[in-house]
């Protein structure tokens, strides 16, 4: 990005920061993404050399350090990268306020959708054992239709693969409706009592399944209504 030639801190912070890409890496790290393997799952169309270059742009920055040796290498947020949380949250929250995606058919991306499930889940609501929901998106381009989230012992697993375990729960829709739902732009009860999503398995697992599969952190910060806090000093 070219310079503004302005001492103004905002100025320089947008420098680094709004260029393609680079926020939605630290979102992902936020998020929880550690390992380059984990950023690229995050943002499927970026090119890993690419991605390499904003890494090391935003360590130069003092926004991230890596850490551990040659292939066990992670990426951390510093003081500095956790400084810019309620920057992320803020301004997911504006975008779901006054830039909600219509969500067009390049919008849509059913890896992306189910590996921020992957992350969001929490696995403490459903038993101990082994508890696999498969997912089924006929409108998703092939390959990337059918996905199995697999919990077991308090971690959670992403599957494209049928393992052969044995499915508790299935859950058929559109990769829109559940797109819909996922970055609350509709809730899931309406979604299952007009037929767009449709949900089958032992009922004493499916009554869980909202508290199980909770919304994406960004869009339910912004649907609620909540503000992060943001201190600004003044003269």
């Amino acid at each position: 990005m070219k310079a503004y030639g302005q001492f103004c801190p905002l100025a320089q912070a947008t420098q680094l920061l709004c260029e393609r890409w680079t926020l939605l890496i630290v979102r992902e790290l936020i998020a929880g993404s550690t390992r380059f393997s984990e950023l690229q799952k995050g943002l499927p169309l970026m090119s890993p050399s690419l991605l390499s270059t904003r890494l090391k742009q935003l360590k130069k920055a003092g926004v991230l350090d890596l850490v551990g040796g040659k292939g066990k290498q992670t990426y951390k947020l510093t003081a500095a990268g956790l400084d810019l949380v309620p920057v992320v949250q803020l301004l997911g929250v504006w975008g779901h306020r006054w830039a909600p995606s219509r969500l067009p058919d390049g919008d849509l991306d059913a890896g992306l959708l189910m590996w921020d499930m992957r992350r969001s889940i929490d696995p403490g609501v459903f038993p101990q054992r082994r508890i696999v929901v498969q997912f089924e998106y006929a409108d998703a381009p092939s390959g990337a239709q059918r996905w199995w989230l697999v919990s077991e012992q308090g971690q959670v697993d992403l599957c494209l693969d049928n393992r052969g375990y044995d499915v508790d729960i299935v859950i058929r829709s559109s990769l829109k409706a559940m797109t819909q739902v996922w970055i609350c732009q509709r809730g899931f009860d309406d979604a299952v009592s007009k037929g767009d999503i449709k949900v089958m398995g032992d009922s004493r697992l499916t009554g869980k399944l909202q508290s199980w599969l909770r919304s994406s952190g960004l869009a339910g910060l912004g649907a609620r209504g909540e503000v992060p806090e943001l201190r600004w000093q003044t003269a």
